[in-house]
């Protein structure tokens, strides 16, 4: 790690409302992948791995369909959800540093309108699992398990609904800037966020992400070969998986219920890469529900749960604000690719390529699906 290994190379499919893609989720794939890879300036031919996360498109059918060069490797993580995000770009890092591959693409693929839905309850007549412990009871979705958790979270920490609030502003607010945006064109007032239906309460419609189709893709090689791309390096510089013992219980049993699972992450990833919060400009959380991603600034450090109302008040969240994030508009605003819009994000704030460009930005954070466990997280720099 420490930047043996860089990104090279990014690329989407257009991103569509639930059900607009007239593409398959497997030509969604391919096209960002060969878009990233054309980005970088390489061929089909030089890419020898691939890595994902819950993602149905296997290697064995890209390599076919896109000419690859010999598999060296492929790899998915574990986690039910967009916890893998970062952990997926933490494969290619490690295959790449360790020698087992040279360009690894990283890439997620998701077509809600193809297939299930994630925000609809399953059919299933038996339960199973952890979710025995849950579904006879009526808890059948995402949006339920995080608005138990943000709900005891805001009660035990003092904090307001207008705190959950400026993460959907901060995100529409930067997708305006963005056309490549679900929601570029469509802003969205403090009056219409309270004024939206509740889903699951303290979560309103705005407080959700939406239902998309779409595929996002990155190119990761090693920093000698980055030299001869089209795009200058972007390098990881630290990433951190991490589940803390009994983290996830069922039923909300784990230690230190409400929690997003980022303590453990935050400590790995600081010590890694020898920086503390203080020092990122600017980051992209996963947000599938706007209160993990509160939960999520506090455990990694950029505040205390006590503080959060003042860090992100008053545009606090904002681009000029102390701790911009989601400058693409993020799942809520730009495109719910499973958060690998957000990988690709923060590469671009790293090239200075952003639509919404922090200034002077030399780190960019990527924390994936807070809430769900195990987290994880990777951290980019400037090319030096």
């Amino acid at each position: 790690m420490e930047g043996r290994a860089v990104v090279v190379g990014v690329g989407e499919s257009p991103y569509y409302k639930r059900g607009g893609a007239s593409e398959s989720e497997f030509q969604l794939a391919c096209i960002a992948i060969r878009n990233a890879v054309a980005d970088a300036g390489l061929t089909m031919a030089d890419v020898d791995g691939f890595a994902s996360y819950m993602d149905r498109n296997e290697p064995v059918r890209l390599s076919n369909a896109l000419g690859t060069g010999d598999l060296h490797f492929t790899g998915q993580t574990f986690g039910g959800g967009g916890n893998g995000t970062a952990a997926a770009v933490a494969l290619a890092d490690m295959a790449v540093s360790a020698g087992y591959a040279e360009c690894v693409v990283v890439f997620r693929s998701l077509a809600q309108g193809q297939f299930h839905r994630y925000g609809q309850a399953g059919k299933s007549r038996r339960a199973g699992g952890s979710a025995a412990y849950t579904s006879p009871y009526g808890m059948l979705s995402a949006a339920q398990i995080c608005a138990m958790q943000t709900m005891r979270w805001m009660h035990d920490h003092g904090v307001t609904q207008d705190s959950l609030a400026e993460v959907a502003l901060a995100c529409f607010a930067h997708a305006q800037r963005n056309p490549r945006a679900v929601r570029y064109g469509s802003p969205l007032t403090r009056e219409e966020y309270h004024a939206s239906r509740w889903i699951a309460e303290p979560l309103h419609l705005y407080d959700c992400c939406p239902e998309n189709d779409g595929a996002a893709a990155i190119v990761v090689t090693t920093a000698e070969r980055a030299r001869d791309c089209a795009q200058p390096g972007v390098p990881i510089v630290a990433a951190a998986q991490g589940l803390a013992h009994r983290g996830g219980g069922a039923a909300f049993t784990e230690d230190g219920f409400p929690t997003a699972h980022y303590d453990l992450v935050a400590r790995q990833l600081w010590n890694r890469a020898g920086v503390k919060p203080a020092d990122v400009p600017v980051a992209q959380f996963y947000e599938n529900f706007t209160g993990p991603v509160l939960m999520a600034i506090a455990e990694m450090g950029f505040c205390e749960p006590g503080e959060i109302n003042d860090f992100v008040a008053d545009g606090g969240i904002q681009l000029g604000g102390r701790l911009p994030i989601n400058t693409s508009g993020g799942n809520l605003a730009e495109a719910y690719i499973h958060g690998f819009g957000c990988v690709v994000e923060a590469v671009r704030q790293m090239r200075g390529t952003s639509t919404c460009q922090v200034d002077g930005a030399d780190l960019s954070l990527v924390v994936a699906g807070p809430g769900f466990a195990p987290g994880s997280a990777v951290l980019f720099g400037r090319d030096s």
